[in-house]
């Protein structure tokens, strides 16, 4: 019997069958541990069962994978959602670039959305437009607590298996369970006295939206270390720099403070967002550091 792997949960697998509403109890074979595998939320698995009745199962194979990230530990998506708060707490942008990183790396598209927008006037929802108009990100605004947005945010999930990522505090399970039309996550506020945000997702779990459109719910974080990757690697991943490294003078130029380069001069002029080029430079010094330690 084959199917999707909806959550896991101290070992135990659960497992909706293609073409069925049942959800299976299922433990892994040992022999995933003995070839190093860990089935995860989103994977495709045959499962035997041992037990009609009761609806249990092991999983003794794993379908190959279209893709997979390991913050989130996810399999399987065709894009990421990708949500900060806009305020309640402030984003960090070098965490937000890192997300961005992250599933740039791993080929999936990203819809961007800066939720809690209620609490921003226009000029600010333009500045945040500003940073990310050359990110090759769609940009949504929302407010999950009043509903605002939300209808875009669908639209964007439609027909495709979406992977939600962002610290927490950010209102992701407030606009899942708009999503979804119900309490389906557990919500938590922000603490007043740090600005973050309390854990509330504890485990990652694929829930259905709407016929043939799923969203990953995933925990929150508040820190995200880069994929592994050498220094000079780093600008391929910023899509504002693309129009202009192949004319810096240096061919492998990264950006910082080689002469006669394309990208400074573009953010001189304005053409690359400043806040984005200085998340660069952070993100930048804290893979040097890596490397040199």
């Amino acid at each position: 019997m084959q199917g999707r792997i909806l959550k896991g949960i101290a070992g135990f697998y659960y497992i909706q069958p293609e073409n069925s509403e049942d959800i299976y109890e299922c433990k892994a074979k040992g022999i995933f541990r003995k070839r190093q595998q860990k089935p995860l939320v989103g994977d495709l698995v045959e499962i035997e069962v041992i037990d009609s009745e009761n609806l249990k199962g092991n999983i003794v194979k794993l379908c190959p994978r279209k893709n997979s990230l390991i913050r989130p530990a996810v399999a399987n998506v065709d894009q990421a959602v990708v949500i900060f708060a806009m305020k309640r707490p402030d984003p960090l942008f070098t965490l937000l670039d890192s997300f961005l990183i992250m599933m740039r790396k791993a080929g999936l598209p990203v819809v961007l959305v800066f939720n809690k927008a209620d609490l921003a006037d226009e000029s600010e929802k333009e500045e945040f437009r500003k940073v990310y108009a050359g990110a090759d990100v769609k940009i949504l605004f929302t407010s999950a607590a009043k509903g605002i947005g939300v209808g875009e945010v669908r639209d964007a999930l439609r027909g495709k298996v979406s992977t939600v990522a962002g610290p927490s505090g950010a209102g992701k399970s407030t606009l899942i369970n708009m999503l979804c039309g119900s309490e389906r996550m557990e919500t938590g506020a922000v603490s007043e006295k740090i600005g973050r945000g309390k854990q509330t997702t504890r485990h990652t779990e694929l829930l259905e939206i709407e016929s043939n459109s799923f969203i990953m719910d995933t925990p929150g974080f508040s820190s995200l270390e880069l994929p592994e990757m050498e220094k000079e690697d780093l600008e391929q991943y910023y899509p504002e720099f693309d129009r202009y490294r192949g004319n810096c003078y240096f061919k492998r130029c990264v950006h910082i403070h080689e002469p006669g380069c394309s990208v400074r001069d573009a953010l001189e002029e304005g053409d690359i967002n400043i806040k984005r080029y200085e998340s660069y430079k952070s993100l930048y010094e804290t893979l040097d550091g890596r490397r040199r330690y």
